[in-house]
């Protein structure tokens, strides 16, 4: 589908809501997604949160720190 199509089903989608809450909300999140410029993530981080990344990381370079995805499977299979 090509940006104009997508624009244009979009309008449609939009024009078909009639409930003012779901409106807001849709709007909430586009306004937000058109306001952060891709790759400025890191930038809104503080720097704690960039060294705990970075610490991340790290950690998950060492096989002994990581969990083997059966495993968290396992333990989570009612929510999966």
């Amino acid at each position: 589908m090509s940006s104009i199509e997508i624009k244009n089903s979009f309008h449609k989608l939009i024009d078909k809501i009639d409930n003012e809450f779901i409106l807001s909300k849709f709007y909430s999140i586009m306004e937000k997604a058109t306001e952060s410029k891709e790759g400025h993530l890191w930038d809104r981080l503080s720097e704690e949160e960039k060294e705990e990344l970075l610490c991340i990381d790290t950690e998950t370079e060492d096989d002994i720190n990581l969990i083997p995805h059966v495993q968290v499977q396992e333990k989570h299979k009612k929510w999966l």
